[in-house]
């Protein structure tokens, strides 16, 4: 089933697939890596103004991250914004994908925390490095693939 965003960017020609709706009614998409960024910006002109939520997931062990991003569109005079989720799928092997950082400022701790917990490189971000844990960190906490180290936490006995 298509949406009404999803219907405009195929009258555009723009390279996407629909996912359907969630739960509450929002229209999902998935865009490929590469097309991210671009579209990232038509959307911004279009109107969807206010990056709501990024966040990350590790889709099965030894498969796909899928980088999230819930966009509204908020207009002056409307009671319901119109809302649209994003979803971008990079390899596990070199998870890359586009900073949107540029777009929308409020992407910036966002991408940190994805690339700190799941380890995905968002490209042309301007301060991409841990954001929660040590920078002398071996791995990515979030994977499912993730062994944890072996170490004892020492604690105050009171």
């Amino acid at each position: 089933m298509q949406g009404r965003l999803s219907a405009w960017l195929v009258k555009h020609g723009l390279v996407h697939r629909s996912l359907g709706f969630d739960y509450q009614g929002i229209e999902t998409l998935q865009i490929k890596p590469e097309d991210w960024h671009s579209i990232a910006v038509i959307l911004y002109v279009y109107g969807y103004n206010y990056l709501r939520s990024q966040c990350a997931y590790d889709v099965a062990p030894g498969g796909l991250l899928a980088s999230v991003y819930h966009l509204t569109r908020i207009e002056y005079g409307i009671d319901q914004p119109e809302e649209v989720c994003i979803k971008v799928f990079a390899p596990r092997r070199n998870p890359r994908i586009p900073s949107i950082f540029w777009v929308w400022k409020s992407a910036d701790f966002q991408e940190r925390e994805s690339y700190d917990m799941l380890g995905i490189f968002y490209d042309n971000h301007p301060r991409l490095k841990r954001i929660l844990m040590p920078e002398s960190w071996i791995g990515w906490p979030l994977r499912k693939d993730y062994i944890a180290p072996n170490f004892y936490e020492i604690q105050d006995a009171y």
